[in-house]
């Protein structure tokens, strides 16, 4: 199908461009508080579009449960915790290489979890991945070595912890969501999401937002663009195959975020960024190479057996 050899690519850029967003967003509102006003339009956008397209919402409480949870760890504490500690000083290249462990924690827990068997190309690929970032990032993390990290050892335990929520969060969305209509569940998530932000935002910040229009534009986008556009696209690659595919698609996010910030900020492309950015996209072509014992026409399917 058209839209699943188009999903990945569109997936990647909208979802890079919520490091842009991040950058513009801080020079106008706080972290979280940008995120929890983010969340409320993203719940009342999708519920108006979910009401007038007819969607089908959870039949029980079960269900519901589940995708609010899934939208506190895949939304509300990942997103939450990033932001935090790239507002708190840690650098967006330790940051990044931080996201890039997720794809190796999910295809580590799959097996276990879900049940799901890697071939030996795909973890070829994702380790290939986890090296290309190394490498993409580490003129940043000599930097680091150098000063020391300052005071921010708090912060990079944050986000450390964010990225293992949202390697949690994909694996529980790939239990126990895989029946229901999208756009019910996501608009529960950013309601679970709201659950995690709200609160923190009112013990943590001052809740500034200047309503500038770069501040407007920039909640625009992330609306628009990232919550709705690329959420959307992670809940349809996560329900059409792997989960560790569609993890896989994070490595990609450093190299794409440094081509953007070149282009918009004039941030120098390094050699180190060049070969980091081949490895990588030669690792996530290991990672999302179909079987050739797969069905060449329908999507391929998990191995799970979830119940």
């Amino acid at each position: 199908m058209t839209i699943d050899r188009l999903a990945p690519a569109a997936f990647v850029f909208l979802w890079s461009t919520g490091w842009i967003v991040a950058k513009y967003a801080a020079m106008h509102a706080d972290p979280i508080t940008f995120l929890a006003a983010r969340h409320v339009i993203a719940a009342l956008l999708l519920l108006g579009v979910s009401f007038a397209m007819g969607a089908r919402w959870p039949a029980s409480g079960v269900e519901v449960r589940h995708a609010l949870v899934s939208g506190i760890f895949l939304h509300g504490l990942y997103l939450a915790g990033v932001w935090y500690a790239i507002g708190r000083g840690v650098p967006a290249g330790l940051s990044g290489i931080i996201a890039g462990l997720q794809p190796l924690l999910t295809a580590l827990a799959a097996p276990m979890l879900l049940g799901e068997r890697l071939r030996p190309l795909q973890k070829v690929g994702i380790v290939a991945g986890f090296i290309g970032i190394a490498i993409a990032i580490s003129p940043q993390l000599a930097d680091l070595a150098g000063r020391g990290l300052q005071g921010l050892g708090f912060p990079v335990l944050i986000n450390l912890v964010s990225m293992a929520s949202a390697t949690y969060g994909t694996l529980y969305q790939k239990r126990h969501l895989q029946q229901g209509d999208l756009l019910s569940i996501a608009t529960l998530q950013y309601v679970g999401a709201l659950m995690v932000t709200v609160p923190l935002a009112l013990m943590l910040e001052t809740l500034r937002f200047d309503f500038t229009l770069p501040a407007i534009a920039a909640m625009a986008w992330s609306v628009v663009g990232i919550s709705m556009g690329a959420v959307g696209l992670l809940l349809y690659l996560i329900r059409r195959g792997q989960v560790s595919r569609a993890a896989s698609l994070i490595y990609l996010m450093p190299p794409v975020v440094a081509i953007e910030a070149a282009l918009l900020f004039g941030e120098a492309l390094t050699l180190p960024m060049v070969a980091g950015t081949v490895i990588v996209v030669a690792g996530v072509y290991m990672v999302n190479r179909k079987d050739p014992e797969e069905d060449p026409v329908e999507p391929a399917r998990p191995r799970a057996n979830v119940q």
